[in-house]
């Protein structure tokens, strides 16, 4: 008999995220069926969209979330014992799964589907959730392809010490832009500058127009947005004609009760400035273009000019915990969860 492990979600957050929102639960494992496979899960990504994409849902409904796994058992040719996968079976340490039925429903195979990790050489398999994932991937397509900077342009990104934010500031830098940066904590704004970020302020400390008006006297070309509500509205109101805005994410609002909290309007000033704003999912990149994004990002940490930092949580346990720390500010890059 061989059990396993999983986090429940009893009942939808209100508010922030809770330690008794959620259940481990142990199971036993089915016998494998024709051309399953039997998984351990090594690495668990742990991200913000986790805590809005719940309401989605009805409890109670296992913990959605991508993992770096290991096969221990198969009946599948294309997975035999001992490969690493890349999967989207959520907080789950041990588990069976059909990779024909997962990578049926997922877009191109590469989200919520199953399958083989790539090499990364000397680089970590918990990259694969990272800098080499889905967060590489958003901001390599997501600046490349929505803000599109061009040398010399300006570029601002708030949530800039996130495990997307790093990266988008680093690839900026790489385009030879100057790059500004919003954190929340002065250790963070110091790792930030370590990066190569031209200009870093802690937003619970400075102001975004003042800094802005120090840092950018010439305005903002490019905005790549993770948090949105009152800071984005004071970024573009620095920015110049024809900026563009990558809408990223909204981490200000994910725990508010009854959904959004009024801003101030950004529509007037969009118009004003011929802006253009555009809200994007990595997901649009799924399919032969994954691999496009990875390889760059891995090739980039492989030389060095982009260096990638993880907070890393060890034990299974440990998964409410570190999605709680995310909206506290725990993380500094990418959080992981090592079982």
């Amino acid at each position: 008999m061989v059990l396993g492990r999983r986090f429940i979600l009893k009942n939808h957050f209100s508010g922030s995220p809770k330690p008794e929102d959620f259940d481990l639960v142990e199971e036993e494992l089915p016998p494998l069926g024709n051309k399953e496979i039997q998984f351990k899960t090594l690495f668990l990504s742990v991200d913000p969209y986790m805590r809005p994409y719940t309401a989605r849902m009805t409890p109670p409904f296992t913990m959605i979330g991508g993992n770096v796994a290991i096969v221990e058992e198969s009946t599948h040719p294309d997975f035999p014992k001992g490969c690493v996968i890349v999967t989207s079976t959520g907080w789950v340490e041990r588990g069976v799964v059909s990779p024909e039925k997962m990578n049926k429903a997922a877009p191109g195979g590469n989200l919520g589907g199953v399958r083989r990790a790539p090499n990364l050489g000397p680089l970590s398999n918990s990259l694969l959730l990272g800098v080499c994932g889905m967060p590489g991937n958003t901001a390599f397509f997501g600046l490349t392809e929505i803000c599109r900077p061009v040398k010399g342009e300006t570029v601002v990104v708030s949530g800039a010490a996130g495990a997307v934010g790093s990266l988008v500031g680093q690839i900026a830098k790489i385009k030879g832009c100057t790059v500004i940066g919003f954190a929340g904590t002065d250790d963070k704004c110091e790792w930030l500058k370590e990066l190569g970020f031209d200009h870093v302020f802690n937003y619970k400390k400075s102001g975004i127009s003042e800094s802005l008006a120090t840092a950018a006297p010439n305005g903002v070309d490019c905005y790549f947005d993770n948090v949105g509500g009152e800071m984005s509205a004071a970024v573009i109101t620095h920015m110049n004609l024809y900026g563009r805005v990558g809408v990223c994410g909204a981490i200000s609002h994910y725990n508010e009760v009854g959904g959004y909290s009024k801003v101030t309007d950004i529509l007037p000033l969009t118009i004003g400035k011929q802006l253009c704003v555009e809200g994007f999912l990595a997901g649009r990149w799924a399919g032969e273009r994954w691999g496009e994004g990875i390889q760059a990002m891995a090739g980039w940490v492989l030389k060095g000019d982009i260096k990638p930092r993880e907070t890393v949580l060890e034990g299974f346990e440990k998964m409410p915990q570190a999605l709680m720390g995310l909206f506290t500010g725990d993380n500094t890059g990418k959080m992981i969860v090592k079982v």
